[in-house]
């Protein structure tokens, strides 16, 4: 499957089945974060993976409207950084994560990105430190998201490219009115 037909089909995928991962495809899907781009070289990420059902299920609770597919999943890598390593630690983070999510959809896994920074579990509490503090993450670590990887139990259509917004999209210089919506 070429970069772009992997691009109009892939979608975050929120319901898992029960079949493990292949410890093979974990390798590979772990491999891209790994080999992802990052500023000055810094990699400044860092990745914990986290299998253990029971340990899925207290993590699920980091944020209450993604409770299911967190504890759904077969696994979940949270995505940490050092902002001292790096001015640019968001972004190399989000880098790191997509590259996993596009990975493991070329495997025929389903992904979802789940964002920790900013965000609330139910009781107020930060979801970092929610996630933090379950993991045993330093606290100058920033915990940017955690991803859910699993085989899919849900059927979603390919993007229909008529549909994408390309009136988004500014050549030269910024279009103040929208035109046709083509190039």
């Amino acid at each position: 499957m070429s970069l772009h037909e992997l691009l109009l089909t892939r979608h975050s995928i929120r319901r898992y089945t029960e079949q493990p991962l292949n410890p093979e495809d974990v390798k590979t899907i772990l491999e891209a974060g790994l080999l992802a781009p990052s500023s000055k070289n810094a990699r400044c990420w860092q990745f914990v993976v986290v299998e253990d059902p029971d340990a899925l299920a207290r993590l699920s609770e980091f944020k209450p409207q993604y409770q299911a597919s967190v504890k759904g999943c077969r696994m979940a890598v949270v995505v940490v950084v050092d902002p001292e390593k790096s001015e640019a630690y968001i972004e190399d983070a989000t880098a790191a994560a997509i590259l996993m999510h596009l990975q493991a959809a070329d495997l025929g896994i389903g992904s979802c990105w789940v964002q920790v920074r900013g965000r609330f579990a139910a009781d107020g509490e930060s979801s970092e430190d929610v996630v933090r503090d379950l993991l045993d993450i330093p606290h100058n670590m920033v915990v940017e998201c955690v991803m859910t990887f699993g085989y899919p139990d849900e059927k979603r259509r390919p993007v229909d490219p008529s549909k994408l917004l390309w009136e988004k999209v500014h050549l030269g210089t910024w279009r103040h009115e929208a035109e046709d919506g083509q190039l």
